[in-house]
């Protein structure tokens, strides 16, 4: 999924529940980061609390801001200009329609989408350790050391191994890369902090926990979030190696080993806008929310994956069939917004 220089691959094999053979790109044909210790995936429950010191819940998230109003996750693109390059960027992909990348239950035997959980300030802090493994090379160097409020018990996403910990007292985000836990303490190759009252942007050229330097929590699409009937911020997604650049605009910070150019591909940080004339009244309330945010904030791509891959939060309220219809929207419904 990361990589520090035009050399890294993104390494994920995911599988979403009833879709089989689509994997991400891998530095090696390794398995994904080992759990140590009780780090089950499917336990605690993502999205809760798990074992916070205080009693908090997912929907604990949305009781604060997640970036000022100002701040470019929450850029209304609706009237932007679209890119000069736009359909020679989508021809490759037009007919590829929109996956749903989370859900609820298990496939495999392993959560689907990427878990999180809510922890407060009396939360204990724990050391990260950065390293290297067979899985991915170590960027302590680009990271904030820490430490971290994240209990050892914290779910980890299968695959590229995300630990995501949202501290609501603070207003801070924590966000950990191929980590797992090692005894009394985090290893991971990668990791950042972002204060949610604030602009301020990663050092630029400095990876985060994502390959594009961005952060994740705010580019989810989570339930709760849903369930108030808006969604104001962009949505984080992916495409193919061969359709992104090896260079990244503002607010990413950092770059991938895309292969394309900038008349052919989108750079990390680039966005797409659903069409203001792509017709939803046909969709369930709960799509039309995530597609009403896409027409109006879009998708941000932050990562190398396969095309169109939507990035959502693990929730046991998700209904799989009906995010399964998601993928009837098709790339050609999309616009490139003008990023040259």
């Amino acid at each position: 999924m990361h990589m520090k220089t035009a050399t890294r691959i993104f390494p994920i094999v995911f599988f979403l529940f009833l879709v089989c053979g689509l994997t991400r790109c891998s530095k090696k044909e390794s398995p994904p980061p080992a759990h140590s210790g009780n780090n089950n995936p499917a336990d605690p429950a993502p999205g809760t609390g798990g074992a916070s010191s205080c009693n908090t819940k997912a929907a604990d998230a949305e009781t604060i801001s997640i970036f000022p109003s100002d701040n470019p996750w929450h850029q209304d693109i609706s009237h932007a200009d679209t890119d000069a390059y736009n359909t020679q960027i989508l021809s490759k992909y037009s007919g590829t329609g929109l996956h749903a990348d989370f859900g609820s239950g298990l496939y495999d035997g392993k959560i689907i989408g990427i878990p999180f959980i809510v922890v407060c300030s009396s939360q204990q802090k724990l050391v990260i350790k950065y390293r290297g493994n067979g899985y991915d090379d170590n960027y302590g160097n680009e990271s904030d050391p820490g430490p971290y409020p994240i209990p050892l018990s914290a779910p980890i996403e299968p695959g590229d191994g995300h630990v995501i910990a949202v501290d609501k007292d603070n207003s801070l985000l924590y966000e950990l890369y191929n980590a797992n836990v090692n005894g009394d303490h985090w290893e991971a190759s990668s990791g950042a902090i972002f204060d949610l009252k604030s602009n301020k942007l990663r050092q630029d050229g400095w990876t985060s926990a994502d390959a594009a330097g961005l952060p994740i929590f705010p580019g989810l699409v989570r339930y709760d979030e849903m369930l108030k009937g808006t969604i104001n911020h962009a949505l984080r997604f992916t495409l193919a190696k061969s359709h992104t650049v090896a260079a990244h605009i503002s607010p990413a910070r950092h770059e991938g080993n895309g292969t394309g150019t900038m008349q052919t591909a989108l750079p990390f940080g680039a966005r797409l806008r659903l069409k203001a004339s792509y017709d939803i009244s046909h969709f369930s309330p709960h799509l039309q929310v995530i597609l009403t945010a896409m027409k109006k904030y879009g998708l941000i791509l932050a990562d190398i994956g396969s095309d169109m891959y939507l990035t959502g939060a693990t929730d046991e309220r998700w209904d799989n069939d009906e995010l399964q219809k998601l993928g009837t929207v098709k790339a050609s419904s999309f616009e490139v917004i003008k990023f040259n």
